[in-house]
């Protein structure tokens, strides 16, 4: 048998995984109700009909060619603007970089940052190609604690005792995955502080910035006067756009602090050759066009929210903490036979019909809990939440 590399091997994607044994019982002709993925573009939510426009006639119009590295230039003025609009930051087009998504973002920087056993701190629990990557470029993912009973928020001292001579840099990912958390300004600046006590930058993921219920997202780039922080964003989740794998990380660095960081990642950039041409077109008209798409989607996502919201902490055995940002919640499972909260997935997954992701999927404090996506309509949801409430019942006699 030819070896294949144990750094490979060892990645997990739970939000994926969870999927192959609810495959096995759709061949039984068995109907399951997924809830596992954050793709609102498998439900009744669709990129705004301009962008849409936008990509065909990109493609029609012979845009279908190598782009530069670091991506078009018009398209990297429209994310500044868009920035400068939204954050209030002071960026060029030079300070952004077009990706695949956020992932080849994190690629990029995961890829430039680390050496090998250098100590990346993420929130706990994280969205898992945070662990999964810093792993794979030979790095520690070291979980700082977030505080459930406050709505998930970072907890600083906790964050303080993680750091040591091996940190490389902060993770913020604001609102989060897989909580539904949405940080607080005053947190979020004491986080840049930490930062700059220990000359460590911030990677700032942003990608559900505008899916926000009761309040604003703060983003940390907007508050540093001297700590360097790399911003992460893109099309998949605001502008709908999941399939077309479009993103950019821009660089807040007053100081200059990421100068040889920024090298290595433009050459990561060169080596890969160019994100998506006619998605980039796209993206120009979605970050320059009208928004006001967004606020019929968040009408409906705030509806189907408070909905599983109040199905979920009306049922024996779990609990939840209302979600404030993305499309998530992430419910505690308070008692119950299991032994992990994995069991309890495919417990669900078996006999209510249900695909929910296992918390310890999400790394360090999410175990014992689930994740569950409100996507889908509230008939859709009703229809989950009356199966797990039965067996939830059923289980807890």
């Amino acid at each position: 048998m030819i070896k294949a590399s144990k750094r490979a091997l060892g990645i997990e994607y739970a939000i994926r995984d969870v999927v192959l044994p609810a495959r096995e019982l759709e061949k039984q002709g068995i109907k399951i109700i997924k809830l596992n993925i954050g793709d609102p573009v498998k439900f009744d939510f669709q990129p705004p009909e301009h962008m849409k426009k936008a990509y065909c006639e990109a493609i029609m119009e012979g845009h279908n060619y190598y782009s530069d590295s670091e991506g078009e230039r018009e398209l990297r003025e429209a994310i500044v603007e868009r920035e400068k609009k939204k954050n209030g930051v002071d960026i060029t087009p030079e300070d952004v970089q077009v990706t695949a998504a956020v992932t080849e973002a994190l690629q990029f920087v995961f890829g430039a940052l680390i050496e090998g056993g250098e100590e990346i701190l993420i929130p706990g629990p994280s969205y898992p190609p945070y662990v999964g990557l810093v792993k794979f470029y030979g790095g520690v993912p070291k979980a700082y604690r977030t505080i459930e009973e406050e709505g998930w928020q970072p907890d600083i001292d906790d964050m303080r005792k993680k750091i040591t001579e091996k940190t490389k840099a902060i993770v913020v990912i604001n609102p989060n995955n897989p909580t539904g958390a949405l940080y607080e300004k005053k947190t979020l600046q004491e986080i840049i502080d930490l930062a700059g006590e220990y000359g460590l930058p911030v990677i700032s993921d942003e990608i559900y910035d505008l899916m926000t219920y009761e309040g604003k997202h703060v983003s940390p780039g907007s508050l540093t006067k001297d700590v360097p922080v790399i911003v992460m964003n893109g099309l998949s989740k605001v502008y709908f756009a999941t399939g077309w794998r479009l993103g950019y990380m821009y660089f807040v660095d007053p100081e200059n602090k990421l100068a040889e960081v920024r090298e290595a990642i433009g050459k990561l950039a060169r080596l890969r050759l160019c994100p998506n041409t006619p998605a980039q077109k796209a993206a120009i008209a979605g970050l320059r066009g009208p928004m006001d798409y967004l606020e019929e989607y968040m009408a409906k996502l705030k509806e189907r929210r408070d909905y599983i919201y109040k199905r979920l902490n009306e049922m024996p055995g779990i609990s939840t903490q209302k979600p404030q940002g993305a499309f998530y919640i992430f419910p505690k499972i308070e008692e119950g036979p299991w032994k992990s909260d994995k069991e309890f997935v495919l417990d669900v997954l078996h006999n209510a019909h249900v695909l929910f992701v296992h918390g310890s999927g999400f790394g360090e404090g999410g175990e014992m809990h689930f994740r569950s996506i409100f996507l889908a309509p509230v008939p859709v949801l009703e229809e989950a939440m009356d199966n797990l409430e039965k067996f939830m019942k059923e289980r807890l006699g």
